[in-house]
Formats: structure tokens, sequence, C-alpha cells
């Protein structure tokens, strides 16, 4: 009779012990879906159309695409910025799917990636209240602080492992 397997170091395969996990999973995994659908909606429609776009919703908005820091973002969308932003896109969705897997499968390394990453956040989040204050800002801090929370837990259980 062979021994059990061993699971690989940083997994615990029960799911019930990281149903928290496995939420913040799905939630990164659709910011990359977003993120690709972003990045080939800008290759597909291109400068001209995002221009244009931009162009009818300031009139609307009664502001003057023609001058002011409008017509600076104007004249800083071109075919390359188009792909240099697709591609940084393409890279945050890989990013955001490679958190989701190891989220997904209780990883250590996909909790320390995902912690980090949202701690990035928390100053944004914090100064975004500050200058906004409303209950969209709040709603926002609050997810990350408990998405943050979920994952620093998560690692301090594992170091007693």
């Amino acid at each position: 009779m062979s021994p059990a397997p061993v699971p690989p170091r940083g997994y615990d395969p029960d799911p019930r012990h990281h149903p928290g996990l496995h939420l913040i999973a799905l939630f990164e995994a659709f910011k990359g879906v977003l993120a690709l659908v972003s990045a080939s909606g800008l290759e597909l429609l291109g400068p001209d159309w995002i221009r244009h776009a931009i162009r009818v919703l300031t009139w609307r908005l009664h502001l003057h695409p023609e001058r002011g820091p409008i017509a600076h973002l104007l004249d800083a969308i071109n075919p390359h910025a188009v792909h240099m932003t697709a591609l940084f896109l393409v890279g945050y969705a890989a990013l955001r799917f490679a958190e989701a897997w190891g989220l997904w499968r209780a990883r250590a390394w996909g909790s320390w990636l995902g912690l980090i990453s949202a701690a990035l956040y928390l100053p944004l989040d914090v100064g975004a209240l500050l200058r906004h204050p409303g209950a969209l800002a709040a709603v926002v801090l609050l997810v990350n602080l408990v998405v943050v929370y979920a994952l620093a837990r998560d690692l301090w259980r594992r170091r007693g492992r």
C-alpha cells in the first residue's frame, strides 16, 4: 500500500477552508475579463473612434475640446498610445488571471499576490474618499479592506502550518 500523496506546500485541498479565497478569485478573474474586453475594444475601435467619442461627450457636457486638458488628451490619443494601452491591459489581465488561479487553488503565492496588489490600492481609495466623499468611494474602500483582511488572515493561518 502506497502512502497518501502529499499536497504541495501552501495548498489546502479542502475548498471549505477557503470560501473567501474563491470569492476573491472570481472577482479577480472578472477584472481580468474586463481588462481583456477593454484591450480588445481599444484595438478594434482605434484612436479615431475614441477621439470622436471624447469630442461628442465634451460637447454634450458643454466643455470645449479644442483647448485645455481635453485638447492635450485628444492629441495624446494616437495608434501607438492605443496599442501600448491595450498591451498594458493584456498584461494586467494576465496578472489578474494568475492571481485568480492561485487563489482558487489556495496557493500561498496567490494570497501574497492578491494581498500586495489590493494593499497598493488602499492609499488611492482613501484619497478618492477624501476628495470625493460618497457611498461609491466608501464601498470601494470597504471592499478593498475586506479583501486585504481576508488574504492577510489566510497568510497568517498558513504561517502556523
